[in-house]
């Protein structure tokens, strides 16, 4: 089993402690990852729960293996690939709030026996060399230097194992308006590019036989929310939204930017081997 993670220095996600009620201000200022999971969100990545059995299919994943889960979120792969296949499962993430959230679902769902929660930074992770038979990053390294954090997701996977990432990508030529909006108010330093650029960067990390799937970003459409949380809990979700007036000012200011960029938008999920 790899070595725990040590604590690594907050990078874009929000560093404010879970542990207490949030200020309006802080409410305000938080990225909207960790913003949709404190509403209680579980699926927070640009292709959604498609994306993720895309990777699941094609990760061969057995009893037995370790898989690093990086920018693990509230931990729902993580424990999806606990229980389905039995392998061991280190999710890290940099966001306190997403790791207390973790936490508490990984206790939920009874399979803290195979999932460690850690704090870990894509861009420095804590494992040495080669230790991983999967590594795991679902629309993580657009918050950081792309190319170091790919570099660092072969570097942890072991010879002949798999690296496995989603990613954000624009599916067509975004107007200025909706590249402004998404870049430039809803993921302030978020970068990212075509699918061909996504495919040129882990190939050029050391990937090898790259398979690509890729689709529409339908995360924040209706039909794409309800397919990812179920009925239940967006109902959950938007009950906790107009509970506080600092969260229904954040999701009406959130949604029209973010709707501006989804005709855009799409997701690339990319499966590939570490030479042997």
């Amino acid at each position: 089993m790899a070595t725990p993670a040590t604590p690594a220095a907050p990078t874009t996600r929000s560093p404010s402690s879970p542990s207490r009620r949030l200020s309006a201000a802080e409410i305000n200022q938080l990225d909207p990852y960790v913003f949709f999971a404190l509403l209680g969100k579980r699926v927070i990545h640009p292709g959604g729960r498609r994306s993720t059995e895309e990777l699941l299919r094609a990760a061969q994943l057995t009893a037995g293996q370790h898989v690093l889960d990086v920018g693990c979120g509230v931990a729902t792969t993580a424990i999806a690939i606990a229980r389905r296949f039995g392998a061991h499962v280190t999710a890290v993430d940099i966001a306190p709030l997403m790791l207390e959230r973790a936490g508490t679902n990984v206790q939920a769902a009874k399979q803290a026996n195979r999932i460690a929660v850690e704090q870990g930074d894509i861009s420095a992770l804590r494992f040495a060399d080669d230790t991983f038979d999967r590594v795991l990053a679902e629309a993580v390294t657009m918050f950081v230097d792309r190319r170091q954090a790919v570099r660092e997701l072969v570097r942890v996977c072991k010879p002949g194992g798999l690296v496995l990432a989603t990613e954000f990508l624009w599916r067509s030529p975004p107007s200025d308006g909706a590249r402004t909006a998404f870049l430039g108010e809803v993921c302030p330093g978020m970068s990212f590019d075509s699918l061909d650029d996504w495919v040129s960067m882990y190939s050029d990390a050391g990937l090898a036989d790259l398979r690509v799937t890729s689709g529409p970003f339908e995360m924040m459409t209706p039909t794409g929310f309800i397919a990812d949380e179920g009925l239940g809990n967006c109902l959950a979700i938007m009950g906790r939204a107009f509970s506080r007036p600092a969260y229904l000012k954040k999701m009406l200011w959130l949604m029209p930017r973010v709707n501006r960029a989804v005709p855009y938008l799409g997701y690339i999920a990319l499966v590939g081997q570490k030479p042997a």
